[in-house]
């Protein structure tokens, strides 16, 4: 079996710090505000799973659609010998880009939880025992330094996670993310695209309420984490689309005037009754807009794919 690296770029407390200083900020700041990164324990990512699975939620859908089509075109056009995932989680969808780069030789998963890496690495060597994987501890938001991998190398931003990213965070992004290309290099980057808002919205507020019990989950971290006393009963879920930002934005609203305590902080948060929480921003995605948001980072779009419905986009973009 080909070996399996794991390299720590975060510390140890790392987690902790950054739960701490996203909550301080942002529920002191008006509007308040959490980043969607903190839905994510493990009963949270659980609910995603049931999310992805769930008739009115098609992002997920639709991209594997793209992949299973277009995964040899996305191969013969990158050359990759090296697949770099940022946010990789389990790795599931990845499976068919392996699939269709016989010449690939490393994988670089990046995510921040260990448990996660392990996981699908240890899957992914039984499968592919020829392939290395090296993976990386690391926040894909922050520097990366990528082990020394053969080129060309292929950066993969699945999810359409670059949507939860506000305008100036994205452009942060993408040129750290050119920063790490060399010449015959390239980014594949997962979009959902602009479309009627009555699906937008269903997407994130589906009749069975898992979306609804997802976007409560960050206040159960943060009691959990923090000792706070939130109670998700005394909030409602809200979905709403901004057609000037053309994003759909996640809030939590305050049933009534209530007092937060987090003794991990030694913060007391008051909210007035209907006082909104925002928890996720989703940007949804025009392709010229999405070749001017590539361009001022250095990166030049030369391949769109879609799903059959047009809902979702990959692209493919190279360094100039």
């Amino acid at each position: 079996m080909s070996p399996f690296l794991l390299t720590r770029t975060l510390p140890v407390d790392a987690t902790d710090a950054a739960l701490r200083a996203d909550v301080l900020h942002g529920l002191t700041r008006h509007p308040k505000a959490l980043p969607p990164k903190w839905f994510y324990d493990a009963h949270g990512s659980e609910l995603f799973e049931e999310i992805t699975r769930l008739p009115e939620y098609y992002p997920t859908r639709a991209e594997r659609e793209i992949l299973v089509a277009r995964a040899p075109e996305i191969a013969a056009a990158s050359g990759a010998k090296t697949l770099i995932e940022l946010g990789s989680g389990s790795s599931e969808k990845t499976r068919h880009l392996l699939d269709a780069l016989p010449g690939l030789h490393s994988y670089v998963p990046v995510d921040v939880s260990e448990s996660a890496l392990r996981g699908a690495a240890e899957a992914l060597l039984v499968e592919r025992p020829d392939l290395s994987v090296h993976a990386l501890i690391a926040d894909f938001t922050g520097e990366l330094v990528l082990p020394d991998t053969p080129g060309p190398r292929l950066v993969a931003f699945l999810g359409g996670t670059i949507g939860n990213l506000l305008p100036d965070e994205r452009a942060v992004f993408l040129k750290s993310v050119r920063s790490l290309l060399s010449p015959g290099d390239a980014l594949l980057l997962g979009t959902d695209l602009v479309k009627d808002e009555e699906v937008l919205v269903a997407a994130y507020d589906d009749a069975a309420g898992v979306t609804a019990a997802f976007n409560k989950n960050v206040l159960t971290v943060v009691d959990r984490e923090l000792g706070a006393d939130f109670d998700p009963a005394d909030f409602d879920h809200v979905a709403l689309w901004d057609r000037r930002q053309e994003w759909i934005e996640m809030r939590l609203r305050a049933r009534r005037a209530l007092t937060v305590k987090i003794p991990g902080l030694d913060l007391v948060v008051p909210f007035e009754a209907g006082e909104g929480l925002r928890t996720e921003v989703s940007a949804k995605f025009r392709k010229e807009g999405i070749r001017g948001e590539l361009a001022p980072a250095g990166l030049k779009l030369t391949q769109w794919w879609t799903d059959s419905a047009d809902r979702f986009a990959l692209s493919l973009a190279t360094a100039v």
